[in-house]
């Protein structure tokens, strides 16, 4: 039987006061862009408001590091879901100061000399309405997809990996930002529009998950690395402390999760081999580097 919040609560040993090595991690990226912020203040829309949403969101964990209460320890477990989140918004007003121009043609120049033809473009001849409408379905439940694992960490209360789940998504989450202010791209279904031959058709629901995409990341620079590619390896590889049949359903998803980002012309090939080699380098020194943030003093 699974143990209620209470018992877990309990039974919870990491759950220490101070801070925890997602804190400081989160922290670290959230002084790091308020420095930005500061440096370009006059170039960023709103900059005001992002420094006190930024000041606002270190004094909750701040003051929830703090607390032993039920509420402070529920919102420590899963706050990173929500200031990610933020993270990512903020970056429409951020990238633009930084960055006047985007990286989208050096992408698809190495793309086009890797293949000797255009990925978006060669991959017309795949179009089928059902596939399109499978594809679209399976890119729009990428967070959904993520978030699950997490929460089946969370409902048979392995704590212990849940958090470090939880590091892991959000180390790999912050360091494809940080590519993101270094190789701004929007993707090929705006540079290459112009030699795409055939439009995008779904069946049911692809134009609504296509429009719900826009309207909810508005005008991004979120192409290199695919964060696609990139999130959903981690939580593929995470998914092996699950179950079998969890995990065989969860690689078909993360290998349609991938064909996708391409198929959908969401991003350049180079980008999702980004996307991956992050991944691989995450699974590889995270353990390293949160066990060394454990022992980190604050």
């Amino acid at each position: 039987m699974s143990l209620t919040l209470k018992e877990a609560k309990a039974l919870d040993t990491e759950a220490t006061i101070g801070p925890w090595p997602v804190d400081k991690l989160i922290l670290s990226y959230l002084v790091a862009t308020a420095i930005l912020t500061v440096a370009c203040f006059s170039r960023i829309p709103q900059a005001w408001w992002l420094l006190s949403l930024k000041a606002a969101g270190v004094m909750l964990v701040v003051l929830a590091w703090r607390s032993k209460s039920m509420a402070s320890w529920l919102f420590r477990n899963w706050y990173p879901a929500f200031y990610i989140a933020a993270c990512y918004k903020e970056l429409n007003y951020l990238i633009p100061a930084f960055h006047p121009s985007t990286a989208d043609e050096a992408l698809a120049r190495i793309d086009l000399a890797t293949f000797r033809v255009n990925p978006t473009v060669w991959i017309e001849r795949l179009y089928t309405p059902i596939l399109t409408e499978y594809l679209q379905i399976v890119y729009s439940m990428f967070i959904p997809a993520v978030l699950v694992v997490a929460y089946i960490f969370w409902h048979k209360r392995r704590l212990r990996e849940f958090r470090y789940y939880g590091f892991l998504i959000s180390i790999g989450y912050l360091v494809s930002y940080v590519f993101y202010f270094l190789v701004p791209a929007r993707g090929p279904r705006f540079l290459l529009a112009h030699l795409h031959h055939t439009q995008l058709q779904g069946m049911w629901t692809f134009d609504w998950f296509r429009q719900l995409l826009d309207n909810l990341e508005g005008i991004h620079y979120d192409c290199f690395p695919s964060g696609h590619t990139e999130q959903t390896i981690l939580a593929w590889w995470m998914s092996m402390r699950l179950s079998r049949r969890f995990f065989l359903g969860f690689t078909i998803f993360t290998a349609s999760q991938i064909f996708s980002t391409v198929y959908l012309r969401y991003h350049y090939v180079v980008d999702l081999v980004a996307g991956a080699v992050i991944a691989a380098v995450l699974i590889l020194i995270a353990p390293r580097v949160y066990k060394r943030l454990k022992r980190l003093v604050v």
